[in-house]
């Protein structure tokens, strides 16, 4: 754990990997200390921001280090419903037709049929947010489907398409560019400003895919244009 200032209000921890951030990041959001005010997870880190009226940072930074591993919970405890802090389990409806998907059968020896059903069967929670209002990086990916960024991103990715890359599934919020590889689309709104708050998928949320309708393989162009 290195423990490093963020302007006057709050402390950067970084830690070795993805579920010693979510570790430490379901600790201190189940069990708060005097003056936070905010946590922001990542990758592999978790910002923590405080207020100076309350605390400071060498009070917070002996706790951080006085932490024993019993101190801090797994991510399958952070999002167990049995967590009054934890959101609800957010399903996502997922049409399986994405144009990467014969691609990403290549690149991993699974026919589209068995990439659909080891996304559809995995443990899936959003870790972080980040990249674009709304979207979530989304942990518990099946090590099968674990594959590198695409070599080209796409200029445009229409809104509420669901795709992989890495250890992570992700949902487009809005059109953008973006590099992961397309397996399918959702009408589910992750953002909308009319909605409070805006972010469906937040730090900490259990997701839950299911496939609707057909899946025709490779997509269709004009649906993904």
């Amino acid at each position: 754990m290195r423990i490093l200032p963020c302007g006057d209000e709050a402390l950067l921890v970084e830690v070795a990997n993805l579920r010693e951030a979510e570790e430490l990041y379901g600790r201190l959001r189940r069990d708060p200390p005097p003056g936070l005010t905010d946590l922001v997870p990542a990758a592999r880190t978790v910002l923590i921001a405080f207020d100076p009226a309350v605390t400071g940072p060498a009070r917070l930074q002996a706790l951080l280090h006085g932490m024993s591993p019993a101190d801090v919970t797994s991510p399958a405890d952070v999002t167990s419903p049995a967590d009054v802090t934890s959101p609800a389990t957010v399903t996502i409806p997922v049409r399986y037709d994405g144009p990467d998907l014969v691609d990403l059968a290549r690149l991993t020896g699974l026919s589209p049929a068995q990439i659909i059903e080891r996304h559809l069967r995995g443990r899936h929670r959003v870790a972080f947010c980040g990249f674009a209002p709304g979207f979530a990086y989304i942990a518990g990916l099946d090590p099968g489907l674990r594959v590198a960024r695409r070599d080209s991103p796409r200029t445009r990715v229409p809104a509420g398409a669901v795709a992989i890359a890495d250890e992570f599934s992700g949902v487009y919020p809005r059109a953008s560019p973006g590099g992961w590889h397309l397996i399918g689309r959702t009408d589910l709104a992750v953002f909308d400003l009319t909605r409070n708050p805006p972010a469906l998928l937040v730090p900490g949320t259990p997701v839950r895919f299911v496939a609707v309708g057909g899946a025709a393989v490779g997509g269709a162009a004009v649906a993904w244009a």
